[in-house]
């Protein structure tokens, strides 16, 4: 049984005083229906780190080489130094603004990974792809190339968050009909890769304008394991409810 895991990504939202309110405000309401946790600003990990008895702090990118001339960029070493185990990598606004490529996502995957880190990495199809159909196209190639060269032992470490673009702060989202046929096929892409005992045991989230109140209906797709959230993510009520809406 795969443990759901939430997962509220910040963006550039919050200052250091904003999100030591949000986590004293909501670090105690957390169950154990899921895994949860909040990905910060890089100023705000180590505050957030200090204050979290129970949710997951995690990073909003990486990069993939321990040191060097990467004028402001952050090493998995920074992060691992004030205790910070995840990282979310390769999300459709790092790809669209930033020129992340899905071999930088491979480097960064194997680098989070070798660090002994946590991974959540992000696919998901642009309105273009989608409306020419070419979601599992997409999907599968971006999957394909997170995953080269990541060994069997380390697959079920890592989280998968399928994120159609087209549904990020739109307001639009994907059905749970929708969201659970890609999740499913991309379980079939990784079983492709490492076989479907490994497959099995992979988180996949799905991550587009995730509400509180249709947060339960979506954890009763078969092959949706979480969710990646965004604004719903930042109210400290708005989040204390999708833990309440649990259970």
């Amino acid at each position: 049984m795969r443990k759901p895991i939430i997962v509220g990504n910040w963006k550039m939202n919050k200052t250091i005083a904003e999100t030591k309110a949000f986590v004293e405000a909501v670090d105690s309401s957390v169950s154990d229906s899921a895994d949860w946790g909040i990905a910060t600003p890089y100023l705000a990990l180590q505050t957030a780190k200090s204050l979290a008895s129970n949710l997951i702090v995690a990073a909003e990118n990486c990069h993939f080489e321990e040191s060097g001339a990467f004028t402001g960029e952050i090493s998995t070493s920074m992060l691992k130094e004030i205790g910070v185990e995840w990282v979310i990598l390769g999300h459709s606004e790092r790809r669209q603004y930033f020129g992340e490529t899905n071999a930088t996502v491979n480097a960064k995957t194997l680098k989070v990974l070798d660090a002994g880190m946590t991974p959540i990495v992000c696919v998901g199809e642009t309105l273009e792809e989608y409306e020419a159909g070419s979601t599992k196209d997409v999907c599968k190639t971006q999957t394909v190339a997170a995953f080269k060269d990541v060994c069997p032992k380390c697959i079920e470490k890592v989280v998968i968050a399928y994120e159609p673009v087209w549904a990020i702060g739109t307001g639009k989202t994907a059905t749970n009909e929708i969201a659970q046929d890609v999740c499913a096929y991309i379980r079939g892409v990784v079983a492709e890769l490492y076989g479907q005992e490994a497959a099995d045991k992979v988180r996949i989230q799905y991550g587009g304008s995730v509400k509180p109140e249709g947060l339960k209906t979506l954890l009763e797709q078969p092959d949706i394991d979480g969710a990646l959230v965004g604004g719903a993510s930042l109210l400290e009520d708005s989040y204390i409810a999708m833990i309440e809406n649990l259970g």
